[in-house]
């Protein structure tokens, strides 16, 4: 996978620019996620970065991070008003990206991050923190600005880096179909797998017949659950595959 830590940095900038101007009616409006006020994910991705940070920490000391760690991150940014949990979460977000800037190249190939069951590389868990950094941004920039879309720099990590997120974001409907998608900017050849066992998104053969073709920043956000009909750009092929295909990605 690419290094994701470039495109996680550009995302912070822009996460920066985007929130240092907002005034606090603007912090409890609602965000494109229905539950969550632009405060509430802002708090989410600030605990994010100190969860994340602390990962980084231990892994590079090889010392196992304390199972209740999280949930007292959590319950700190809960507690936290409104204006904190944004100011806090643009200086969470920073002191993370320095930490990743001080990782030396050839240390980062052998740290090991645990995540439930799976052993992730460095790349792999911080290109889900890109993931998660850069749709959580559009959450906010879209509340905000009805055209705002994933940055290209983002989509063009983000795009190699969905099969794992796939598995656990789709929703089999249960019948068994496989479909043939073609990405533009950058262009990919997938093939989406539905079934009774799941959901498997994987690469395809290149020039093969796409029966839907969409930027690769929609596909994106589709396996994120954000492609609803008003924010979906322009597709080709079979357009109803996306109304199957948004029951299959439901989202946050």
């Amino acid at each position: 996978m690419e290094n994701p830590v470039g495109a996680l940095r550009a995302s912070a900038d822009r996460l920066h620019v985007l929130v240092s101007g907002l005034d606090d009616e603007q912090l409890v409006s609602p965000s494109y996620c229905d539950a969550w006020s632009v405060a509430q994910v802002l708090s989410h991705l600030g605990s994010g970065a100190v969860i994340a940070h602390r990962s980084l920490d231990d892994a590079r000391a090889g010392t196992p991070t304390p199972d209740d760690f999280n949930q007292s991150v959590w319950d700190e940014w809960n507690a936290k008003t409104p204006r904190a949990q944004a100011d806090d979460a643009l200086v969470a977000d920073e002191a993370l990206m320095q930490a990743l800037d001080a990782v030396p190249e050839d240390e980062r190939a052998g740290l090991r991050f645990s995540m439930g069951p799976m052993s992730l590389g460095f790349n792999d868990l911080f290109g889900l923190r890109l993931n998660e950094h850069a749709f959580h941004t559009w959450d906010i920039a879209v509340a905000l600005d009805d055209d705002a879309v994933v940055p290209e720099d983002a989509v063009a990590v983000i795009v190699d880096n969905l099969s794992l997120i796939a598995r656990f974001s789709g929703r089999s409907d249960g019948q068994d179909r496989t479909i043939a998608v073609r990405t533009t900017d950058p262009v990919r050849d997938m093939v989406l797998r539905l079934s009774n066992e799941g959901v498997e998104l994987t690469a395809g053969e290149p020039g093969q017949s796409p029966d839907l073709e969409l930027p690769a920043e929609a596909l994106s956000r589709l396996v994120y659950g954000r492609l609803d009909a008003d924010h979906t750009p322009v597709v080709t092929g079979d357009a109803g595959l996306l109304a199957t295909l948004r029951a299959v990605f439901p989202g946050p």
